[in-house]
């Protein structure tokens, strides 16, 4: 294909939507190379990056400025003339833990009114198997004229962005690619090849990358799973969960999974997309719902351990002073997207604590949840009755023990959810 030859030379417009945690460096990436419209229908955050700051943490001003030939856009308008559209939109679930494709259908719309013959149209946003060309590929010739495979093409490279992690960026992944048809799929491969370094894998159809993708984060769900129920079982034989895992670990094939709160864009959410595609099919698979089920009780269950403890103790949770060490879904991350500390957070003000919630990842200002206004910039020293630690943020491994001491009263509880302190220092740890 033309594409091929105009890639070596430079010669293409790239056009992403969405300018989020994976579209962004993305964008930032292909525009050191090659004209690049990024667009997002967020028009603070356009003005926002246009002077070299992403609240996201996850691109710096000096890789904005790097991105010489990158233009960022909220006009739809700009996206004409593109010679590949890279689809970088959230795909959530709804209240009833159904896939919202809310935001892929709109995205699919706005880029069919500027395809032309020869595009190709590729999405990382993760969805169930068949979705891109179930979904998506009809809203495309619906409202191009053009007709798929013939007039234009797709592809699938599924994300793999690990937000708050400086060590695997976009560029060191090994990236997935795929295209709708051979020569489609090598032209994809080709293109991505251009910025990443780790390498590229072409899969052989668009469905194996979609599946390649959510199975990712069904795996680690699923493990994560099989963690907490190690962990409500040892807790119930008075038996330390970290120490089990650290004698088992001694073992070359243990895999390194620890008991936690699950939430997230990805983990707590894309065993959702493959349930629902089962589903479709008549097949209920049970493991992973299991382990969806059970990842999602942990905040009751972290809730019902920490009134228990008060209640040993001879402690009430009535009108006591509780810190809340961190409140993002993952450390050293301003994203609190499902975030399941609020949950626990919540309880414990519905049976009358005093909450402070001290992250300093978390924008306050831009931080929109039921637990906003619990933040504080800093916590006070020696006025709390429990200090729970929610997300291990580098912020709080540095602070130790003692430091972490300071903000309660003598003889405060520790609830170590993160297991960073020392087994003599908490009263209770997950």
């Amino acid at each position: 294909m033309k594409q091929v030859i105009d890639i070596d030379n430079g010669n293409i417009n790239i056009g992403i939507i969405g300018l989020g945690y994976v579209g962004l460096p993305l964008a930032v990436e292909f525009g050191k190379k090659y004209k690049t419209i990024g667009f997002d229908v967020v028009t603070s955050r356009i003005e926002e990056l246009k002077t070299g700051f992403d609240a996201n943490l996850e691109t710096s001003k000096d890789d904005l400025v790097a991105a010489k030939q990158l233009t960022l856009t909220g006009e739809l308008k700009e996206l004409a003339d593109c010679d590949f559209y890279i689809v970088t939109v959230p795909t959530p679930v709804d209240g009833h833990y159904t896939p919202d494709l809310t935001a892929l259908r709109s995205a699919s719309k706005s880029i069919a009114m500027h395809l032309s013959k020869g595009n190709i149209v590729i999405f990382e946003s993760t969805v169930y198997p068949g979705a891109t060309e179930e979904d998506c590929v009809p809203i495309l010739e619906q409202y191009s004229g053009l007709k798929f495979n013939k007039d234009f093409f797709c592809g699938y490279s599924p994300e793999r962005i690990n937000p708050g992690d400086k060590n695997n960026d976009l560029t060191s992944i090994m990236k997935v690619t795929s295209g709708s048809t051979n020569e489609s799929g090598i032209v994809v491969d080709h293109l991505y090849k251009a910025i990443i370094k780790a390498g590229t894998y072409l899969a052989p159809s668009i469905q194996v990358a979609e599946a390649a993708k959510v199975i990712e984060n069904t795996q680690r769900d699923v493990n994560i799973a099989l963690m907490n129920e190690l962990s409500v079982l040892f807790h119930a034989l008075n038996i330390d969960t970290n120490e089990v895992l650290k004698a088992a670990g001694t073992k070359w094939n243990f895999l390194p999974f620890k008991p936690g709160l699950v939430g997230g864009h990805c983990i707590g959410v894309d065993p959702y997309y493959l349930v629902h595609k089962s589903k479709s099919i008549g097949y209920t698979p049970e493991l992973i719902m299991a382990g969806r089920k059970l990842n999602d009780t942990m905040a009751d269950y972290i809730f019902n351990q920490i009134l228990k403890t008060f209640s040993l103790k001879g402690k009430l949770i009535l009108n006591s002073e509780i810190l809340v060490l961190g409140s993002t879904f993952k450390e050293n991350c301003p994203d609190t997207r499902n975030s399941k500390v609020p949950e626990v957070v919540n309880k414990l003000a519905e049976f009358g604590a005093n909450i402070s919630i001290y992250d300093p990842w978390i924008n306050k200002e831009k931080y929109q949840d039921s637990c906003s206004q619990y933040l504080v910039d800093e916590p006070e020293l020696g006025i709390y009755n429990a200090i729970i630690i929610a997300v291990a943020h580098d912020e709080f491994i540095e602070m130790g023990a003692s430091e972490i001491k300071k903000f309660g009263i003598e003889n405060t509880l520790i609830f170590d959810l993160k297991n960073i302190m020392p087994v003599t220092d908490s009263d209770w740890r997950l």
